[in-house]
């Protein structure tokens, strides 16, 4: 996976526009559109404000470790993007979906498992 797919793929599992990351990280998102289309590589500077946005490593942006995070576990991501997905939403929402959040963890897990 080149360094375009992975920045791709990091905005998307934040469902984030461009525009967002541009923001963030103080570039235009014509720019950062670039970077995911591999037409331009961002100088070191950008580089190291997009592996802090996104919380990856360096090597992980570049193309190098198949490895995201150096030491954070599954679990941590997943609280990440849950906590990211609710602060999009408004306050009805995020009742509904915490709500839906507790009576997955009280069905029964064979329930689900479609076995």
């Amino acid at each position: 996976m080149n360094m375009g797919e992975r920045l791709r793929e990091l905005r998307l599992r934040r469902n984030i526009s461009q525009e967002e990351v541009a923001r963030h990280i103080g570039i235009t998102r014509s720019a950062y559109s670039h970077y995911e289309i591999n037409n331009r590589q961002p100088v070191y500077e950008t580089l190291i404000k997009l592996a802090a946005f996104f919380d990856v490593s360096l090597d992980y942006i570049i193309g190098g470790t198949a490895s995201k995070h150096k030491s954070e576990t599954s679990d941590a991501q997943d609280t990440r993007e849950i906590m990211s997905l609710l602060q999009h939403m408004d306050q009805e929402q995020r009742r509904k979906s915490i709500r839906l959040m507790n009576d997955l963890i009280l069905k029964d897990p064979k329930e689900g498992s479609g076995s």
